[in-house]
């Protein structure tokens, strides 16, 4: 239901710390389903990787976040080679309790999509590293589905971590992001720095 305009905000805090930032959208539900959703944002990710270098930045250090669905997106990416790390923010990697929720009146998910377009059951045998954040004050569920994605995420030995982020709930966490010293862009500056 958000345009990217409304969170051009969050590039302050990367931009300040010498970071490129390519703000991407997706075409909604119910216009488009998961599959669709899905494909636009590893064309767009492939797309970067074609065409950075003719905006000045580098085509082969491409990093990903996204927030909420975002963070689902995020980590549907993390199997492509371009990608050289991510940053989910408050993210769903198990699409079923969606599927059963008022949710999926737009997102039209049957069980079989559920699964296919859930990260927690599609882990790519090698991966970039990956940060898998939310707020302390998140709603439960997303609390939850974090912890345990991080969890299988590291018990395949694939690198990254997760990361708390005190007090924030799911919108204020973005602030982390949007300041240049907030803890989700120094996650996101070590990264790039290779200090994950």
């Amino acid at each position: 239901m958000n345009d990217k305009e409304r969170f051009t905000f969050l590039v302050e805090g990367p931009l300040a710390r010498g970071i490129n930032v390519a703000v991407v959208e997706y075409t909604l539900a119910p216009e488009a389903r998961m599959e669709q959703i899905v494909d636009e944002i590893r064309r767009s990710v492939a797309w970067l990787g074609e065409h950075l270098g003719d905006y000045g930045a580098d085509p082969v250090r491409i990093y990903l976040s996204g927030h909420s669905a975002g963070g689902h997106l995020t980590a549907m990416m993390m199997g492509l080679g371009v990608v050289k790390g991510g940053l989910a923010i408050s993210g769903l990697y198990d699409l079923e309790p969606i599927r059963l929720n008022y949710l999926n009146v737009k997102l039209g998910l049957d069980a079989a999509q559920a699964h296919r377009n859930s990260p927690m059951f599609h882990f790519p045998p090698m991966s970039a590293p990956l940060v898998v954040a939310y707020g302390t004050a998140e709603l439960p569920e997303l609390r939850r589905q974090s912890v345990d994605y991080a969890k299988a995420w590291a018990d395949r030995g694939l690198p990254g971590y997760l990361l708390p982020v005190g007090g924030a709930d799911h919108f204020t966490i973005l602030e982390s992001l949007a300041d240049p010293n907030g803890a989700l862009t120094k996650a996101l500056v070590d990264m790039v720095a290779g200090n994950p």
